[in-house]
């Protein structure tokens, strides 16, 4: 299968690594389907209304082209849309192609099929749209007065008293504002479908085979076994990939119609209004402590941005219901419906957001107090989940702090803000604690060992980049003590073993669990096996006698290699399956990885120009199964990090309800100038309790956490609060009188 990966990697190195770097991997996009044609949307150029007529003659008359999509010829085309007339969302993303109403800026109200990419963008551009337009609403600082509760049913959270902060010897009050954030991924959104009869395939940009395969299945209305999803490569998602979007169902919708395989690609601008984004934020903490440092009340309130016909909700104020040690907790989420496309999780959903300003307001106490940052955390270290009080599974955080503070010098810090200065430079220190749940849900994975002793490992999961490929096969490696040559791995494609979508931090922990008990249970059938064709005394020898080494098995002083074994028993291969899942250990213990940031940096004392030259991030991630790809994943969540902190934020023109820089010229995104050093280190220690591999997730802590390092480090640098992001150099050199 061309998604075999190893070739011969060392054991630390990705499996498809050299595959990427020459151009050998394969992309959604990339597969060559004879009789290929090509879509290409067309966006609504209003922000919400209604589409008075369109006009597609000029398109359908074009040369090239095969079939022109819209409003007007597709919606009792699709069964599930025939059959529920009365919704117009399905699965919270609204239907392509639907009707004639407009939502948001943006919105496909047409595709182009057309027999090569060129013609169907020219195409493309003689559909004319008539719109009525209606007043449309885009600016959350106007809309709070409207905002709405997730649910009917949704509670506030309150632990004994609200607002019991204000009662403290010392308190803080602060707003913390966040912008959108675009996902903007090397590979953009892509997508080719092809019916064959009543049998859909699909390469897609997933990061879950099996959740699109059973979206595209409903949509008309069959088994899903007759839909197969492929995605062994893609390049980056960051979450935009957790949905199936409406460019996605118009690529099967006209494959259908058309009876040819379709492939669609989006442009970078429609990347910012058709696969979600981080919803804009305006918080508000109080925190208070006595004058020792001992915290008395949190209150957290968040208002986050949603789209106007869904009720999109994250967990933005969860970490304060439990990150620290604290008698006295409430916390309000509220929903500010817009006319914009809707949101989706993005790397370390809710927590990064909500962690920023945890974490800031932890600082402005600290200094409040005159009380070292870390110390006010350490003193007020939650030893067991305060929110349920359970037990936690694993918890080092305070280790990270210790290794993280002694790698960055945190000693060095003169704690008087705007007092340090190298090379003319302001010097500022910052730190930023990063929590997320330690998941584990359900996967299948299967071990298969043939006659010439290759050992192949497959599960469907999806590997957007944080090396799930060299995962499943360390954890194989070490189940067979063997360097790894020979051990192969298949994975994204719906005709594996089942996966979960990959996101939340729990792909090692599901995944890499099924990978250890198929392993298990294949060596545990080689004994089996050796005891029937290899053993002459007719003793059954116990499984923990025997090692399993660099090929061989191995019982006493006596070796059989793998091959031997099987050939003598007249076999062509050795095959298990095995489906991995946890028990009721969430009933008895909280589950949770946690991380330290830790930064350096300066500023320009005259411009405001802030550049980091320092990061160090402390990780308590459980059991590190390939150091070099974790601290691969734990970097790219800095620079998604200095990201947040510094130079993100889509920007609305609320006039006319659109993004005024929906492109990389104008949102801007951390590039290699942008990143300094960084230092990461791992405590390592194996969770006894989450899986048998004692392994927790790491992708979201990562980035949650780092945004108000930075920010701390800004303040201490200057003297100066910015507590909306990003921090650029107009709000630092405002100074306050």
């Amino acid at each position: 299968m061309e998604n075999l990966l190893n070739l011969a990697a060392e054991d630390t190195d990705r499996t498809d690594g050299i595959l990427k770097v020459t151009g050998g991997a394969k992309y959604s996009a990339e597969y060559q389907i004879p009789g290929i044609t090509y879509g290409v949307l067309v966006p609504s150029t209003i922000a919400k209304g209604k589409i008075n007529s369109l006009d597609t003659k000029a398109a359908e008359n074009a040369p090239g082209v095969i079939k022109v999509l819209s409003h007007l010829n597709v919606n009792n085309s699709v069964p599930r849309y025939a059959k529920d007339q009365a919704l117009i969302i399905d699965r919270n993303i609204n239907k392509v192609f639907y009707n004639d109403q407009i939502l948001f800026a943006g919105q496909p109200i047409a595709m182009v099929i057309a027999d090569t990419y060129e013609r169907a963008v020219y195409a493309a551009s003689l559909i004319k749209a008539v719109y009525q337009k209606a007043p449309h609403q885009t600016n959350l600082e106007l809309n709070i007065a409207n905002a709405v509760a997730p649910n009917p049913n949704a509670k506030d959270y309150v632990r004994n008293q609200i607002d019991a902060y204000k009662d403290a010897e010392v308190f803080i009050e602060a707003e913390y504002d966040q912008p959108n954030h675009i996902h903007n991924p090397m590979e953009l959104g892509s997508i080719i479908a092809h019916w064959e009869g009543d049998g859909l395939t699909v390469y897609d940009k997933t990061q879950g085979v099996f959740s699109s395969q059973r979206h595209y299945a409903s949509l008309y209305e069959i088994d899903s076994k007759k839909v197969r999803v492929i995605a062994p490569h893609v390049g980056g998602a960051f979450g935009m990939a957790l949905h199936s979007w409406p460019y996605q169902d118009a690529t099967v919708i006209a494959a259908k119609i058309t009876n040819r395989p379709v492939k669609t690609m989006l442009t970078r601008i429609q990347m910012f209004t058709m696969v979600g984004y981080r919803p804009e934020t305006k918080q508000f903490v109080g925190i208070g402590a006595s004058k020792e440092g001992i915290l008395q009340g949190i209150t957290h309130k968040a208002w986050a941005v949603t789209s106007s016909f869904d009720n999109f909700t994250e967990g933005t104020v969860r970490p304060s219901q439990f990150m620290y040690k604290c008698p006295n907790v409430n916390t309000i989420y509220r929903l500010v419906k817009m006319d914009v496309s809707n949101p989706i999780w993005m790397r370390g959903p809710g927590e990064a957001t909500g962690m920023y300003a945890l974490e800031c307001a932890m600082d402005e106490l600290a200094y409040k107090l005159n009380m070292d940052p870390i110390e006010l955390r350490l003193k007020n270290y939650a030893v067991i989940n305060p929110e349920n009080e359970l037990p936690w599974s694993s918890k080092f955080l305070d280790e990270c702090y210790e290794i993280g503070a002694k790698k960055i010098g945190w000693s060095n810090r003169n704690p008087k803000p705007a007092s340090m200065k190298e090379n003319g430079m302001l010097v500022g220190y910052g730190v930023g604690s990063g929590v997320f749940n330690a998941g584990r849900s359900s996967a299948t994975a299967r071990a298969t060992l043939d006659e010439t002793g290759k050992l192949t490992i497959q599960s469907a999961a999806s590997d957007i980049g944080p090396g799930t490929g060299i995962m499943m096969k360390k954890v194989a490696m070490d189940s067979f003590q063997t360097e790894g040559k020979e051990v192969f791995v298949e994975l994204g494609d719906t005709n594996l073993p089942p996966a979960p979508t990959q996101g939340g931090s729990n792909t090692t922990s599901t995944v890499g669990s099924a990978v250890y008990d198929a392993c298990t249970a294949l060596k545990e059938k080689m004994v089996q096996v050796y005891h029937q064709f290899i053993v002459t005394d007719g003793q059954q020898h116990a499984y923990e006698n025997f090692t399993f080494k660099n090929g061989a098995i191995i019982l006493g002083g006596k070796s059989t290699s793998y091959t031997d074994l099987i050939k003598k028993a007249g076999l062509k291969e050795l095959t298990v399956t095995r489906e991995s899942k946890a028990g009721n250990e969430r009933q008895k213990y909280a589950f949770n990885s946690f991380a330290v940031h830790f930064v350096k940096l300066h500023i320009h004392p005259f411009t405001g120009m802030v550049k980091v030259v320092q990061v160090v991030s402390a990780v308590d991630a459980g059991k590190i199964i390939s150091e070099k790809q974790a601290r691969s994943q734990m970097i790219g969540g800095v620079v998604g990090g200095i990201g947040m902190a510094l130079t993100e934020e889509g920007i609305y023109d609320h006039r006319f309800g659109v993004y005024a820089n929906n492109n990389f010229a104008d949102y801007h995104v951390p590039v290699h100038a942008d990143i300094p050093p960084i230092d990461i280190l791992f405590v390592n220690k194996p969770d006894p309790y989450i899986n048998p591999i004692g392994a927790k997730g790491l992708g979201e802590v990562s980035i949650i956490g780092l945004a108000p390092a930075i920010a701390n480090a800004v303040f201490h640098a200057t003297g100066k609060r910015v507590r909306d992001l990003p921090i650029t150099l107009d709000k630092i050199t405002v100074w306050e009188s």
